[in-house]
C-alpha cells in the first residue's frame, strides 16, 4: 500500500498594490507596517490610491510570501501589520495572512470601509484594532462612494464592531464637493448615537485626488476655522475625536 502523503496548505494569494515598511500612524499605539491590497469596489472622487489599485486580481503565486518574509525579517523593528487597500476584504485569503501575521508575533490591524460584512465578521477573532470609513450617511454614503446601496452593508459591519470587544475607530475623508458643515456634523452626531467613541475627520488632499473635479479648491468650502470649531463642539460626544490635515 502507498503511504498517504500530507497535505499541503494552498499557497496564500494576495494582490500587493504596495508595502510601507513602517507607519507610526496606521495602527494607534504600534509600531506598524502597512500592507497595500489591490481593488476597491468603490469610486470615490476624492481617493488618493486609486492610481496604484487597478482591477480587482488574484494575488500572484509568491506574491504574499515576498511579503511575509520582508515582515518576518523585520523582527524588533515593528510589533503590527495593518491591512489597507483599496479594500482589504475582497480577498478571500486575507483570514490566513492575517494568521500568518500572528504566527509572526504581530497584531494584526484593518482599514476597511466595511464593504463586505460576512467577511469582516470572518476576520474579526484576528484581529487587535480596526479604522472603518464612514463616508456618509445613508444614500450620501452611496452617492460618495459611487455605488449604490453599499450603505446598508457598511451599517452592518458598523454593528458587528459595536457588538464586539475590538478597539476601533470611524474616519470621515471630507471633500467640501460631497459634504457641507452641517451634513458632516450629522454624521458625526449619528455615528455617536450609534455608541461610536472614537472618531476621526481627515481633509481630502486636494493634488492626490482620483478624480480632477476633486484637485480643484471648492469656492464656498467652510474656513479650517469653521472646522475646528465644529470638532471643539462634537467634543462631548465622543472619547476621541481629531482632526487629521
Amino acid at each position: 500500500m502507498m503511504p498517504r502523503l500530507p497535505a499541503f496548505e494552498a499557497e496564500v494569494r494576495l494582490p500587493i498594490a504596495g508595502f510601507d515598511a513602517r507607519d507610526d500612524h496606521a495602527f494607534p499605539g504600534r509600531r506598524a507596517a502597512v500592507v497595500h491590497l489591490q481593488g476597491c469596489p468603490l469610486q470615490c472622487g476624492y481617493c488618493e490610491t486609486a492610481s496604484r489599485m487597478g482591477p480587482v486580481r488574484r494575488g500572484m503565486p509568491g506574491e504574499w510570501a515576498a511579503i511575509e518574509a520582508l515582515l518576518a525579517a523585520r523582527g524588533g523593528e515593528i510589533d503590527a501589520v495593518v491591512f489597507s487597500g483599496g479594500e482589504p476584504t475582497l480577498h478571500a485569503d486575507l483570514p490566513a495572512a492575517a494568521d500568518a501575521c500572528r504566527a509572526l508575533g504581530l497584531a494584526v490591524g484593518l482599514h476597511t470601509a466595511g464593504s463586505y460584512p460576512k467577511r469582516l465578521e470572518a476576520l474579526m477573532p484576528r484581529l487587535d484594532w480596526v479604522a472603518l470609513d464612514a463616508k456618509g450617511r445613508g444614500a450620501d454614503f452611496d452617492r460618495i462612494g459611487g455605488r449604490h446601496g453599499i450603505w446598508q452593508r457598511h451599517a452592518r459591519s458598523l454593528s458587528l464592531l459595536l457588538e464586539s470587544d475590538i478597539p476601533f475607530e470611524c474616519r470621515t475623508t471630507v471633500h467640501w464637493r460631497d459634504f457641507t458643515l452641517e451634513a458632516l456634523e450629522q454624521l458625526a452626531m449619528t455615528l455617536a448615537d450609534c455608541g461610536v467613541r472614537r472618531y476621526a475627520i481627515q481633509l481630502a488632499r486636494l493634488e492626490r485626488c482620483r478624480d480632477p473635479d476633486y484637485c480643484r479648491p471648492v469656492a464656498d468650502a467652510p474656513s479650517r476655522e469653521a472646522l475646528e470649531t465644529l470638532v471643539r463642539r462634537l467634543r462631548r460626544h465622543f472619547e476621541s475625536i481629531e482632526l487629521r490635515g
